[in-house]
């Protein structure tokens, strides 16, 4: 018998979510809000959900998430990973498919540092031969 409620955290970019899944209707909260809310493009919405409609349990868990740090695009990928990593520890099954779909690798992309003598991480200050 499995606990019936799974959490997992996700990250991305500078953003960081914690993500519990349990069994109910399908309702998806991002720090208290309903997601539609949180999320208002169609296009952010659909990737939210693309774990749970890939492994059909989109009706079947309800997902609370608190994220923070960064953007609405790194937040909404931090919130898919632990999505995904909570309906594996959920049902291990689960994982074939999710890995077949990218949903499990981290994106491990961050913003460049600035570094001293410029102006930004790579731009350099306009040159001036006289």
């Amino acid at each position: 018998m499995s606990t019936p409620v799974k959490a997992a955290t996700g990250r991305r970019k500078n953003a960081i979510a914690r993500v519990r899944i349990a069994p109910g209707s399908g309702e998806v909260t991002i720090n208290g809000r309903p997601f539609e809310d949180y999320f208002p493009t169609t296009a952010l919405q659909n990737q939210l959900l693309s774990p749970l409609s890939l492994t059909g349990t989109r009706q079947t868990y309800n997902v609370m998430a608190n994220a923070n740090g960064g953007g609405a695009t790194g937040q909404m990928g931090a919130v898919r990973l632990g999505i995904a990593r909570a309906l594996i520890a959920e049902n291990p099954e689960h994982r074939a498919v999710l890995k077949k779909a990218g949903l499990l690798t981290r994106d491990s992309r961050m913003k460049e540092r600035k570094k001293p003598g410029r102006p930004g991480a790579r731009k350099r200050f306009q040159f001036s031969k006289r």
